[in-house]
């Protein structure tokens, strides 16, 4: 039995992988907490997800959640994760997380405190998705410089950051497929007399209308032809059961940063 605590308990991830837990019959969630002065402070999450009384209190802090957890999921923002794993790394306690968004020395600051615990960190959490990514990286390879490539994403008009985390790991992993740095091909808009596209450009687009759960559409065209592989998400529950089973997989991993490739076996 796996033992979780969900961060951002009532947010749009953190509601449903709360909810979804209930599914796992390896999985007891033992803690949920939310921002102090949430409104829902003090009550079943179960109750507020929709399950069915769970007997776990919604708290104000992390401090009031982890203890009794094995793995602490995050789909939060940048600042309060890195404060999150802060604590578990302290606590010894494994984590996964789902927020976008991080800096470089973000990142760096995440490389240094899961020197001392097991974390899953992956900007999608779907199957889908990281098989996509295997496939692209493929597909980047064989057809190499040949081909003009384009990322467009699409997501819901209140996501925070862009472009999406999923389609700067799409741009990365072709970029080293075809031996090229993102940071110097990568190109985020395009607006007036810009003249002719570069060959070795990757171009990454960004849509935000509505409530798109999650769109992404790699595009390779060449001379007479071109392929398109598109991945459309419709419910947050995809992300969801992917969170749940990276926490499956986490526990009881050696110290060090892993990602779904690793959950799912295909590196």
């Amino acid at each position: 039995m796996v033992r979780i605590a969900v961060a951002g308990a009532m947010g749009r991830m953190g509601n449903r992988i709360a909810a979804l837990s209930k599914e796992y019959e390896s999985i007891k969630l033992t803690g949920a907490f939310e921002r102090e002065g949430h409104k829902d402070i003090g009550k079943d999450i179960g109750i507020l997800t929709g399950r069915g009384e769970m007997c776990v209190i919604l708290e104000d802090s992390i401090e009031k959640a982890i203890d009794q957890a094995d793995v602490l999921i995050d789909f939060t923002h940048t600042s309060s994760t890195l404060e999150h794993l802060s604590t578990a790394s302290a606590k010894g306690k494994a984590m996964v997380i789902g927020t976008t968004g991080f800096t470089k020395n973000q990142l760096g600051e995440i490389a240094a405190l899961t020197k001392n615990i097991p974390c899953v960190m992956a900007s999608n959490m779907s199957l889908g998705v990281n098989l996509l990514l295997k496939v692209l990286q493929d597909v980047a390879r064989v057809l190499g410089d040949d081909y003009d490539i384009e990322i467009i994403e699409a997501h819901h008009r209140m996501k925070k950051d862009a472009p999406s985390g999923t389609a700067m790991k799409m741009a990365q992993v072709i970029a080293e497929a075809v031996n090229r740095n993102l940071d110097d091909v990568a190109v985020y808009a395009r607006k007036g007399m810009i003249g002719e596209r570069t060959k070795k450009e990757i171009g990454i687009q960004t849509v935000r209308a509505g409530d798109i759960v999650g769109e992404h559409t790699v595009l390779f065209g060449g001379l007479g032809e071109r392929i398109e592989i598109t991945h459309k998400a419709s419910s947050r529950d995809t992300f969801a059961r992917g969170a749940l089973r990276a926490a499956l997989w986490v526990h009881g991993k050696s110290a060090g940063l892993y990602d779904m490739q690793d959950v799912l076996g295909l590196k």
